[in-house]
């Protein structure tokens, strides 16, 4: 049942990519309109396939890499959604729809067994330091996703300020803040939580030392953007470029510096 249930989320989220770009190719709302409810339905399915996980693991599925990343890919999903319904950014949809199924991809790739949370995973702190990693990363991928959108929107129209430019800068900027909040509770419950597991607070860590240069660029972006008024391009660039830290502070370190976090 879980197989089924993941790779049928997966399957539609595909599915979704699919009619979104055939529709934009041929100029078809229909098919624009069936890729939404598609993606609605991948969404649902894998919504439940999370909580079946959760039942049969009896805990929190986000213990390990195959957990973690398949819950990224669901709250790129959902804060997508939330974008789509709440404030009608349907500009995200082009680059938010193909991130969700790529994430989700990689996590077909990984090992799905469920085993027992590690001794050290076992505390109070697992779902809020875990939890508030797979949403700020979720937020800062979709700032990314935002600037790939403006600068492929400003090739199309370099001599205009449109709304719609100004509209993806500001919820990249938007993005950029709830992912750095999310990322501050993710480093400061983990030195809680590391200085009950492991009598310290810090230990330089590749996984705590990465995750630390990711708070400092994205504290560079918005002391640019708030101190020097940066805006437009250069932001969108720098959303892009960051991007790539937040992905090799997620895949890179597990697989290039394994730590106390390889686990994770």
């Amino acid at each position: 049942m879980l197989n089924t249930l993941f790779f049928a989320a997966l399957i539609i989220y595909f599915a979704a990519v699919l009619l979104h770009f055939v529709g934009i190719a041929f100029k078809k709302n229909a098919l624009l309109t069936m890729g939404k409810y598609a993606y609605f339905a991948a969404f649902a399915l894998h919504s439940a396939y999370i909580v079946t996980r959760g039942i049969y693991a009896g805990r929190f599925p986000m213990a390990n890499q195959f957990e973690f990343a398949m819950s990224f890919a669901w709250g790129i999903s959902l804060l997508c959604i939330i974008l789509q319904t709440k404030f009608k950014l349907d500009w995200i949809i082009a680059v938010a729809y193909p991130a969700t199924f790529l994430v989700l991809s990689y996590a077909a790739l990984l090992p799905r067994e469920i085993s027992d949370l590690m001794p050290a995973l076992r505390s109070a702190w697992f779902v809020l330091h875990i939890g508030s990693a797979v949403f700020s990363y979720a937020a800062f991928l979709l700032a990314g996703c935002a600037g790939v959108r403006y600068l492929l929107t400003l090739r199309k129209n370099p001599d205009t300020e449109s709304t719609q430019l100004r509209q993806m800068d500001y919820f990249a900027y938007r993005l950029i803040a709830l992912g750095m909040l999310l990322l501050t509770v993710v480093i400061l419950s983990g030195c809680i939580w590391a200085e009950q597991a492991w009598s310290r607070f810090w230990s330089w860590d590749p996984k705590e030392t990465w995750a630390f240069i990711t708070w400092v660029l994205y504290a560079v972006y918005l002391h640019q953007r708030l101190r020097k008024n940066w805006q437009g391009k250069r932001m969108a660039v720098f959303a892009i470029i960051a991007v790539g830290v937040v992905l090799f502070t997620f895949i890179g370190v597990n697989q290039l510096l394994p730590g106390l976090h390889s686990y994770a």
